[in-house]
This record gives structure tokens, C-alpha cells and sequence, in this order.
């Protein structure tokens, strides 16, 4: 579904290089220090960034030369990008259209999808008024809205507390599965991989390191590196 083929992107300090391949309806975890690259593979896949050489495939056409907009990529982050005077519905009937030029089909979709995230019956609330697992809801149901294969989520639950954050995978979670999403999840926690993820690839000095079954590549003691990363960190 997503290759990721020796794709390269050059900064004065640091060359990132990456190779990656995505399942149709998979979930893949991204852990590493900050800095290491993360971040960038997902602005690369969306394509907010260009790369200096390499291949983006999506469903076996290449994307590496299309604009953003004309992915089939949808990208949330830990800032939700709510709009404050705008209430739910209409936050969430921004992927949709821009401009909320939305028709009765349109609107069915965005109840339908604060339906699934569980947030029936408040369309009406304005952002400064929810909890902060609501706000990412939203965020959540508007990428549903935008019907894209491909969801990329860049740390969105890291100002969650546990409890909030696990309730939020296991939404991410069902939501991949019935939407067959397939998923591409940045966290610095690496219990959201295990609890999220059928595979994790560590990431460290603008390389993938490391990929494999979640549980096996946590379990594992042939990566020094990601051991450093680890430390006594409780898996």
C-alpha cells in the first residue's frame, strides 16, 4: 500500500534516508529521540516536504512529485489546528470543503463521523469548551470525513495522560480497523506502540533502524542503540 523507497532529503547538518513498506490497513509505530527523523518521514509522505531523491508510492502509483493536497494522505497532529470560533461540526466539516460549502449528503457524513468518535450530539460545542481527548476527537473525525487511505498521526495524544491517551489508541485503533486506515503513528511512549501497533520501526539519525513485530522488536537484544533509547523504561 505505502513504499517508501530509499527516499532521501539532505539538511546542512543531517542527510535522512528511508526505506519503508506499509501494509493496506496496517498500523506501524515511529519511536526514536526527537531529532532523529520522525517527523519528516510523515511531512515527506503527505507531502509537505520533497525530497532530494528516492520514490513515495501509494497503492503502487508514484506520489513523490504530487502536491500535498493531491495525496490520498490525511496527517493529525498534537496540535489538534481547531478553529476557535468555529464549533464542532464545522471544525469537522473542514475536511470536507475549505470554504463549508457542505450539501445534506455532506452533513450526514460529518454526524456519522462524530458519531464513531463519540461525539454525538455535541456539533454544536465550540472547541474552548471540550476536554482535551474531545479536541483530538474532532481532529480524528475530520480526517474520517476526508475518506483518505492513508492516516498519518504525528504524536497527537502526547499532551494525554495515560489513562486518556490508551482510551484514545483504543479509538484509533477500532477506527483503523473499520475504516481500513492504514496508519502511520509517531509517539515518544513506546506503551502506545505495544498497545497500538502490529509493528514498530525505531528511528535514530535520520534512519529506520530497526523494524519489526512490536512485541518481538521491544523483546529483542540485538539493537544497542535502541536499548539506549529504552533504558528502563517500563514496556
Amino acid at each position: 500500500m505505502l513504499d517508501v523507497e530509499k527516499v532521501v532529503l539532505r539538511f546542512p547538518d543531517m542527510v535522512l534516508e528511508f526505506d519503508l513498506h506499509v501494509d493496506a490497513g496496517e498500523c506501524v509505530a515511529l519511536i526514536g529521540p526527537s531529532g532523529a527523523g520522525k517527523s519528516t518521514l510523515l511531512a515527506l509522505i503527505a507531502g509537505f516536504e520533497k525530497p532530494d531523491g528516492g520514490c513515495i508510492r501509494i497503492a503502487g502509483q508514484d506520489v513523490t512529485d504530487w502536491p500535498a493536497e493531491r495525496r490520498p494522505v490525511t496527517t493529525v497532529f498534537q496540535e489538534n489546528n481547531l478553529f476557535a470560533h468555529l464549533d464542532v461540526t464545522a471544525n469537522t466539516g473542514l475536511g470536507i470543503h475549505p470554504g463549508l460549502k457542505l450539501d445534506n449528503d455532506d452533513r450526514e457524513k460529518v454526524s456519522r463521523a462524530l458519531e464513531k468518535v463519540g461525539l454525538a450530539g455535541l456539533g454544536s460545542r465550540l472547541p474552548a469548551s471540550l476536554s482535551g481527548g474531545q479536541r483530538q476527537r474532532v481532529a480524528l473525525a475530520r480526517a474520517l470525513v476526508r475518506r483518505r487511505p492513508i492516516l498519518l498521526l504525528d504524536e497527537p495524544f502526547a499532551a494525554l495522560g495515560p489513562a486518556l491517551r490508551r482510551e484514545m489508541l483504543a479509538l484509533l485503533d477500532a477506527l483503523r480497523r473499520t475504516e481500513n486506515l492504514t496508519t502511520l503513528l509517531v509517539s515518544h511512549h513506546p506503551q502506545d506502540a505495544i498497545f497500538g501497533a502490529e509493528r514498530t520501526a525505531f528511528v535514530s539519525d535520520g534512519r529506520i533502524l530497526a523494524i519489526d513485530d512490536t512485541q518481538c522488536l521491544f523483546s529483542g537484544t540485538d539493537h544497542p542503540e535502541l536499548a539506549d533509547y529504552l533504558g528502563d523504561a517500563e514496556l
